[in-house]
C-alpha cells in the first residue's frame, strides 16, 4: 500500500487490490478512515470512521480536498480509472 501523501502526521494511502470508487486510506497512530474523493472534482466524503475526531476529520477532509487532484493522479496510476 503506498503512501501518497502525509498529513497532520497520517498516512493517507491507496491500496493496490482495492475497489471503485477512488478513496483513500487515512491511517494515524490509532485510527483510520477512509474517505471517497469523487474524482476528479470532489469533494472527498467520510466513508468509514474509526477512532478520528470529529474535528481531526474536519482538518483531514479540508487537507484531502486541497490535495484532490494529486489524490485523483495516484489513484489513476494505481487502478486505471476511478
Amino acid at each position: 500500500m503506498p503512501t501518497v501523501l502525509t498529513i497532520y502526521g497520517c498516512r493517507i494511502a491507496i491500496y493496490f487490490n482495492d475497489h471503485r470508487p477512488a478513496h483513500v486510506h487515512v491511517l494515524g497512530a490509532d485510527a483510520e478512515a477512509a474517505f471517497n474523493l469523487h474524482c476528479p472534482d470532489g469533494p472527498p466524503e467520510l466513508r468509514e470512521n474509526d477512532g478520528f475526531s470529529r474535528a481531526r476529520l474536519r482538518q483531514l477532509k479540508a487537507a484531502l480536498a486541497a490535495n484532490l487532484e494529486q489524490l485523483c493522479a495516484a489513484w489513476r496510476e494505481t487502478h486505471g480509472s476511478y
